[in-house]
C-alpha cells in the first residue's frame, strides 16, 4: 500500500495559519510526523483560506522540501496552481487532479508528461458523480483511452472511484470496490487505483473504524494507492495488516515494526 498523507492542507487551521503567516515549522512539522507515521508521498493542498495560491502552493512546497525528499502531490482544482507548483518541485511529482472532462484532460495530461509527474484521473465529469459502477468504468474508460492517445504511460495513472460518504450513498459502497478491482482491466499495463479514504467516513460518529474498514476492504479488492491520515495508527496498521493476511509481506510477529523499517 502506497500511502499518501492528507494533513498539508489549508482546510485544517493549523495549516491555514501557517500559510498565513508563513511559519514553515508547522508545516515542516507536519510533514515529517506523516513520514515517520508511514507516508510515503504527501498531499499538498492550500486550501480555501489561501488569498494567492499560485505562489503560497510553491511556498508549501519549497518548506517541505528543505526537510523531505518525498514524492509529492500537488493538490488543486486550478492547473494554474497545479503547472505553479510543479515548477517548484525538486522530486518525484502527482498531480491531484484530472476529470474525465475534455478540457480538463487536455490541460493537465500535458503538464503530466512536461514534467514528468504521475496523474490522478477522478471518475467524474461535468454531468456529475457516477451512480453505478458502470458509470464509473465509463468514465475511467475515458480517461484511459485520452492518455493512451496522447502517449501518457497508462502505469502512470491512477484512477479514482470517487468515494462516497457511507452515510448518504450507502447503496454505492458496494459498487466502488468492485469499480477498483475492474478498473485493473481497462488496459494493459493496469492503471494504478488510488481512493480518498477520509470522504467514506464525512458525517460519520465512528470515522477511525469506517475509515478502517473500508480500507482493508479496498485492499482486498486490489487498491493500490489511498490518500489518507497516516497518525492514525489503527488505520495504517489495519491496512499492513490486510496486505499481510493476502501474502503480500512475510510474517513474523514483529511485522507492524518491520514494514515501518523497510
Amino acid at each position: 500500500m502506497f500511502i499518501i498523507g492528507e494533513l498539508i492542507n489549508g482546510m485544517y487551521k493549523d495549516i491555514a495559519k501557517a500559510i498565513k503567516t508563513k511559519d514553515k515549522s508547522v508545516i515542516q512539522k507536519c510533514a515529517l510526523a506523516q513520514i515517520k507515521a508511514g507516508a510515503d508521498a504527501l498531499d499538498v493542498n492550500c486550501g480555501p483560506a489561501s488569498s494567492n495560491p499560485v505562489s503560497d502552493i510553491q511556498w508549501l512546497i519549497e518548506s517541505i522540501q528543505e526537510v523531505t525528499d518525498r514524492p509529492l502531490a500537488v493538490d488543486s482544482s486550478k492547473p494554474q496552481v497545479i503547472e505553479s507548483g510543479l515548477k517548484a518541485l525538486k522530486n518525484k511529482a502527482i498531480i491531484n487532479s484530472t476529470t474525465a472532462d475534455p478540457e480538463k484532460l487536455e490541460v493537465l495530461l500535458p503538464l503530466a508528461k512536461k514534467y514528468n509527474a504521475k496523474l490522478i484521473g477522478l471518475t467524474i465529469s461535468a454531468k456529475g458523480i457516477p451512480q453505478n459502477k458502470d458509470q464509473r468504468l465509463e468514465l475511467a474508460a475515458t480517461i484511459v483511452a485520452t492518455c493512451a492517445d496522447q502517449g501518457f504511460p497508462i502505469e502512470d495513472l491512477y484512477l479514482d472511484p470517487i468515494v462516497m460518504p457511507v452515510n448518504v450513498a450507502q447503496q454505492q459502497q458496494k459498487d466502488i470496490l468492485e469499480s477498483i478491482r475492474e478498473f485493473k482491466i481497462i488496459a494493459q499495463p493496469s492503471p494504478k487505483t488510488i481512493v480518498g479514504l477520509s470522504n467514506v467516513s464525512q458525517g460519520t460518529i465512528v470515522r477511525s473504524l469506517v475509515n478502517r474498514t473500508f480500507l482493508t476492504m479496498a485492499i482486498a479488492y486490489g487498491l493500490d494507492v489511498a490518500i489518507l491520515d497516516p497518525l492514525d495508527k489503527d488505520l495504517v496498521d489495519a491496512a499492513i495488516t490486510a496486505e499481510l493476511i493476502l501474502n503480500q509481506h512475510i510474517y513474523c510477529d514483529s511485522y507492524l515494526e518491520a514494514y515501518r523499517k523497510k
